[in-house]
């Protein structure tokens, strides 16, 4: 055997054996949901996050055996990588393999042979190799009748736990699709049911996720479990609005664990149910989020090819940790790291990188954006105005790189090496990409009186949802929180975020003037007087009503330690991702 075939054989191996142990990891959620075991089920979501590094890391020492990795033999690589192109062409995760073999590369290599002669910056395939219909099952009410059949659906999925009524559940959800979609309530003999073979398991809830296919068309929907530990399983909802089920798989909440053979054949059958998901968001949300970072930097590069439009500064108020900009016709951010940072910010950067790694690895909630984070990303130079330039060499100058024509950001929240661009290219070192949102600050400036009223409400809502997950924002001023254009409130700042249960929350003293500041007072580092919230958060009284009117008892220390000996306590609050109105429990 070559050498390349024998280099393209050991990369595949490692990519096989990551795979093998992720989706061994994966199917821990089934178990521990059987069981009722929340805080395992958060471990191993956390848990499969680091593994992929690892494996790269493992891979790379095995090929550093059997090659000298200090010198590049271009005539070596790139009959590696056709011969590894060889082996994937009936691989049912080749996607996946072809983004492990990019970040083996990319860690032995300058960003100088980042370029599609050495690694997949296309990729090679143009559909899923493994047909869609393996991941889905069909089911055909015309043979055994509705009710049966949906009995039937059920009972492919080994939950590991009963139900307690399902019968009963089962009535529920015929009358919800009969409510929320009429068009299908069609003849027996006129539908079938596609259903995927695998549950969705994340938090407290399994999903199963489907559609109707009808004479009048499709209808996707989805189904969350939930398990009451003494008793069993119950069907909590049905869910058909596309807008809700966009929240569910949305980019602010924690990835899904999913046993898949073929994830390209699940992402395939999700977004034909949610098309106006990317392949990055919905890689992203089945927690193969390295190669959701692959898929957007594809869509990057092709935006970039398609529009003509320069970057600018991001709207909202410049803020003393991150220097942040964007593209006006890409929805989203990029945010660097500053090189110094203002007075009010006792820490550095490694900090900051440590804040941002802890909210990636923890549930979000649906409060929380979640970054996507990349090293050495090019930029053609040309696409920023002098202005921009002239900024970003002032406040980030260390994360930077010129590199000929290029402008290279060293460290950026996107993670796909280097753009093939014509002329000069600005290279950023680090760098944390975030979905653009308008920041709540602004959004209230011309929002009408019911908009205003409903974000706040928002506002304090986000904060308890963060609370109940043990997540204290630190820095709670309306620009740190961003307005979704379904109106709903996030938080994407996270240089001060700590566990809520680390903080010390106390009442301000009482005196009779001298002493009005808490400065006045041994302050420690971890103390909040939480009472000065409204203060801090807007100067607007009438926000601050707004506020206070819907949340009271946010402005009170003995809520948030409340809140802190329930965490303690190990009592969870369900923080469901779907209106409270559609649970079958509470209609």
């Amino acid at each position: 055997m070559q050498l390349s075939q024998v280099i393209a054989n050991l990369i595949l191996k490692g990519f096989s054996h990551h795979y093998s142990l992720f989706q061994g990891l994966t199917s821990q959620a089934q178990v521990h949901f059987a069981n009722a075991d929340w805080q395992s089920m958060q471990r191993i979501s956390a848990e499969r996050i680091s593994y992929y590094d690892k494996r790269v890391n493992e891979c790379i020492e095995k090929l550093k055996r059997r090659i000298d990795a200090s010198h590049f033999d271009a005539e070596l690589w790139l009959a590696i990588k056709a011969d590894y192109t060889d082996l994937l062409s009936f691989h049912p995760q080749a996607e996946l393999a072809e983004t492990f073999f990019n970040s083996v590369f990319c860690r032995l290599y300058h960003r100088k042979y980042f370029n599609n002669d050495f690694i997949f910056v296309e990729s090679t395939l143009t559909e899923p190799l493994v047909p869609v219909e393996e991941e889905y099952k069909s089911f055909f009410p015309v043979v055994d009748g509705l009710l049966p059949t949906i009995k039937q659906i059920f009972a492919q999925f080994d939950l590991k736990a009963p139900f307690i009524d399902l019968e009963s559940d089962i009535k529920n959800i015929v009358k919800a699709f009969v409510k929320q979609a009429p068009n299908v309530n069609s003849r027996n003999h006129q539908m079938r049911f596609d259903i995927l073979k695998a549950p969705f398991y994340r938090n407290k809830a399994a999903y199963i996720v489907g559609r109707i296919v009808s004479k009048n068309g499709v209808q996707p929907f989805i189904i969350p479990i939930l398990h009451n530990k003494n008793k069993g399983l119950f069907i909590d909802a049905v869910l058909t609005n596309s807008v809700q089920m966009r929240v569910v798989f949305g980019f602010a909440r924690a990835y899904f664990m999913v046993n898949t053979r073929s994830p390209s054949g699940v992402v395939s059958f999700l977004n034909q149910l949610m098309p106006n998901r990317t392949p990055a968001e919905l890689y992203n949300a089945i927690g193969f989020h390295k190669q959701g970072k692959s898929e957007f930097y594809r869509e990057f590069l092709n935006h970039l090819a398609s529009c003509k439009e320069d970057f600018e500064v991001a709207a909202g108020t410049p803020g003393m940790v991150m220097e942040v900009f964007t593209h006006p016709t890409f929805p989203y951010v990029f945010k660097v790291i500053r090189d110094k940072f203002g007075d009010g910010k006792p820490f550095g950067r490694r900090t900051v990188l440590e804040r941002y790694q802890l909210v990636k690895q923890h549930d979000k909630v649906g409060r929380m954006a979640d970054t996507i984070e990349f090293s050495d990303v090019a930029f053609p130079i040309s696409r920023f105005p002098e202005a921009l330039l002239n900024r970003l060499k002032k406040s980030i100058a260390g994360s930077l790189e010129f590199d000929g024509d290029l402008l290279i950001i060293k460290h950026l929240y996107i993670e796909r090496r280097i753009l093939e661009f014509d002329g000069d290219l600005l290279i950023i070192k680090h760098l944390y990409i975030e979905r653009r949102m308008t920041p709540l600050n602004l959004f209230l400036q011309d929002a009408p009186e019911q908009d205003k009223r409903h974000v706040m409400r928002e506002y304090g809502q986000a904060l308890k949802e963060m609370m109940s997950a043990n997540i204290f924002p630190g820095d709670m001023l309306l620009k740190n929180f961003g307005v979704t254009k379904h109106k709903r409130v996030i938080f994407y700042d996270y240089d001060e975020v700590q566990y809520l249960t680390d903080m010390n929350f106390r009442e301000l003293p009482k005196s009779d003037g001298y002493f009005d500041y808490p400065d006045a007072y041994s302050v420690a580092p971890q103390d909040v007087f939480i009472e000065q919230l409204t203060t801090f958060v807007t100067t607007d009284p009438h926000i601050k009503e707004l506020l206070l009117e819907q949340h009271p008892e946010l402005n009170s220390a003995a809520y948030w330690r409340e809140q802190q000996q329930k965490i303690k306590q190990g009592i969870s609050t369900n923080i469901y991702p779907y209106p409270e109105s559609l649970r079958f429990k509470t209609r």
